[in-house]
């Protein structure tokens, strides 16, 4: 009876036994099976989680982030989006103004090279000497170099500048009211607003005329001493 007994006993004591499928490989379908770790099977369900199967793990979502939050990041990426577009644009005006001051110089250099030429082809026509076919090149010539903007100055009549005049002759005159040039011995020459070669001038300024002394009017139907009569 005892025997009995203790065998029942020891039969409820037992604890049961659990077989787990450790293969990778599904008998039935012949598919490789998922890693399924230990502790996700094992995991029971969170204790009041509503929705919670049992043997099912639940997961604490995040609160999500205030709405303040990303409206600030996002002002942050615009205002570095919107310096690095005004940084570019900046850049590229930069290299623009470079680019153009490279190339003025670069004609400039080579006009200057020409001005000893365009000297000649000037005398050549004050002496009558460019004529023919000679006169259409040099037309030719001059032509597509203030196309290219070259500008002559220097002329008689023109107001004395000596940021652009070089006086080499000087004389006075009441014919004129201020420093004029009367007489162009070279003339000069300006590359988009850069002046090649000053124009050598002769400047004439105003003098001031003499003034004539007073004839007396006669007396008593006399006629006026001449004082250089008497004089004499």
């Amino acid at each position: 009876m005892t025997e009995h007994y203790d065998e029942t006993e020891r039969q409820e004591v037992q604890e049961p036994v659990v077989v787990r499928d450790r293969r990778k490989i599904d008998p039935e379908t012949g598919e490789l099976r998922k890693p399924v770790t230990e502790q996700s099977q094992e995991a029971p369900a969170e204790a009041g989680a509503p929705g919670a199967a049992p043997g099912e793990k639940t997961v604490a979502a995040e609160p999500p982030a205030p709405a303040s939050e990303f409206e600030k990041q996002l002002e942050e990426r615009t205002a570095d989006l919107q310096r690095l577009q005004a940084e570019y644009a900046n850049y590229r005006r930069r290299v623009e103004r470079d680019r153009e001051v490279v190339a003025i110089a670069g004609k400039a250099s080579v006009v200057n090279d020409l001005l000893p030429l365009l000297d000649d082809l000037e005398r050549a026509e004050q002496h009558g000497d460019l004529t023919g076919a000679f006169k259409a090149v040099a037309d030719k010539l001059v032509g597509a170099l203030e196309r290219a903007g070259l500008e002559s100055f220097g002329k008689e009549g023109e107001p004395f500048d000596p940021s652009v005049h070089e006086a080499v002759q000087h004389s006075t005159s009441p014919d004129v009211t201020e420093p004029t040039v009367t007489t162009v011995l070279r003339r000069g020459y300006r590359f988009s607003d850069r002046v090649l070669r000053a124009a050598l001038v002769g400047v004439t300024d105003h003098e001031p005329a003499a003034a004539e002394q007073p004839i007396d009017p006669p007396v008593g139907g006399e006629l006026p001493i001449d004082t250089d009569e008497t004089a004499r």
